[in-house]
């Protein structure tokens, strides 16, 4: 692991706080990477940035490649004069802690649409350039998305012309020209969102902070990955899967979780190199320093669920890649660092591929802290080539998981951390992970400020997650002189 020892701070960019109902790329974003400076951070973790479909889960995206159009900053666009204060004059916040995606997708692609009117001409050869530049993937994404729009938001599995569905060639002819302007409209606003998100991944370079992303290992099925390449997927021979995955029954949910996406026909994509991965992770790179691979232990065996099934029960366990794919991907991505996430249902072959293939898993101190039971996840157990966390996105923040946990683990926990003053509870616990072996750690921003269930990301299994939002005036110059001493103190900078 070449990740020297550090720390970072885990923030979705949805988080940040802005005007206009949800985090983009524009001044706040600036300003939290300043904060993460000010607070001798090295990184800056974020979820998957692609846009999102029915859920609003950054782990169910339209496309691997694309951005998601939310976080395109209206102000910016403002000062580029592709918007007017009058285009923006209607847009309204109910609530600037919380983010009602019902309103901004009714609202936010008319206001870009002003924009990409404005601009297409003005700036042509820029676009025509980042056309040329990512054909590979634009030019489906870009008639995926306006095919789905013409068919009133439905899955690709359900679009009613089966010549599109299945994608014949004069029907790609056909529909490309059909609805050339929202080809274009689709293209337009990755052109936007690749502008803004490379001057602020510069940015945060200059300020010495690099960027984890998520690589989630499946794609989502009404995904622009899975209409174009259906042959990388266990489909049927109309393009329907046979199973789908999820995980079996666990710590988060008795039925398991039913995720839904198709499975890759890994047999195939081992013929010719798996050429499909190293195109999507190279795709990735683009955004991210740091790429956490999302249940790596998926590359040794997966949950694969009949297709049809409304829980995760009947699933069965089916062999993966396994090394051979690693070290592929490793040598063809020399660039890129992984982190594995290695958590869930661990058995001896997946610690054996972590093991071998070198990558940092993670610990997750939440799961450790049962009162004296042997356990990977408590600090005393670490070794140097990991991540620490308190909690992932789908944990309760430190605050949420105090008020839930039993009084043995409570008291186990308040000893083992020298807990003496409820006050002192989150920092109590992230000194004892910034003091372990562990050469990276990263806290959600949520521990830095004593926030509970109410801000919890994400409930595994649930509906009406990826809500939580930062407010401006919860942290300052003050947050950050402490955050940067107690870095400092344990030698993570």
């Amino acid at each position: 692991m070449s990740i020297e020892r550090s720390s970072g701070i885990l923030l979705p960019v949805f988080s940040l706080p802005s005007k206009y109902g949800i985090g983009t790329l524009g001044r706040e974003a600036y300003a939290f990477v300043d904060f993460l400076a000010e607070s001798a951070q090295s990184y800056w973790q974020m979820l998957p940035i692609g846009p999102t479909s029915f859920g609003d889960s950054p782990y169910a995206s339209f496309s691997s490649f694309a951005g998601n159009p939310y976080f395109i900053d209206l102000e910016m666009l403002m000062e580029e004069d592709l918007l007017d204060r009058k285009d923006v004059r209607h847009l309204k916040v109910a609530d600037p802690a919380d983010i009602d995606y019902g309103y901004i997708y009714e609202t936010r692609f008319d206001v870009l649409h002003k924009a990409y009117e404005r601009g297409v001409k003005g700036d042509l050869s820029g676009f025509v350039e980042f056309k040329r530049e990512n054909a590979d993937w634009l030019e489906d994404y870009s008639l995926f998305m306006a095919v789905k729009k013409h068919f009133d938001m439905r899955s690709w599995i359900e679009w009613p012309d089966e010549d599109i569905r299945l994608r014949k060639p004069e029907a790609l002819a056909d529909y490309r020209e059909m609805l050339k302007d929202d080809v274009d409209f689709y293209s337009y606003l990755q052109y936007l969102f690749a502008r803004q998100y490379a001057a602020l991944k510069q940015y945060a370079h200059e300020k010495d902070i690099k960027i984890i992303g998520d690589l989630p290992i499946y794609v989502a099925l009404d995904s622009a990955d899975c209409w174009a390449d259906p042959d990388q997927f266990q489909l049927t021979s109309v393009n329907v899967p046979r199973e789908v995955a999820g995980v079996p029954p666990d710590y988060f949910s008795e039925d398991g979780q039913l995720w839904g996406n198709p499975l890759y026909d890994w047999k195939r994509m081992k013929k010719d190199g798996y050429r499909w991965w190293i195109r999507r992770i190279n795709g990735s790179a683009r955004f991210f320093d740091v790429l956490r691979i999302d249940h790596f232990r998926g590359l040794q065996q997966y949950w694969a669920v009949p297709y049809g099934d409304t829980n995760a029960r009947r699933g069965r366990w089916m062999d993966g890649p396994g090394l051979p794919f690693v070290r592929t991907i490793l040598k063809n991505c020399p660039e890129v660092e992984f982190i594995a996430e290695d958590l869930g249902i661990i058995s001896e072959d997946v610690d054996k591929l972590l093991a071998d293939s070198g990558l940092p898993g993670m610990k997750v101190i939440a799961f450790g802290m049962e009162a004296y039971v042997p356990n990977r996840n408590t600090p005393h157990n670490f070794i140097r080539n990991c991540v620490c966390y308190f909690g992932t996105h789908d944990n309760s923040p430190i605050q949420g998981w105090k008020a839930t946990t039993s009084k043995k683990d409570m008291d186990y926990t308040r000893a083992y951390f020298g807990i003496r003053n409820d006050r002192e509870f989150n920092y109590k616990i992230i000194a004892g992970a910034m003091a372990s072996v562990s050469n990276l750690v990263v806290f959600q921003m949520q521990d830095y400020l004593n926030l509970g269930e109410e801000a919890r990301i994400n409930c595994p299994g649930t509906l009406g997650n990826w809500k939580w939002r930062l407010l401006r005036k919860q942290y300052d110059h003050k947050l950050a002189e402490r955050i940067a001493e107690m870095t400092k103190i344990y030698g993570r900078k």
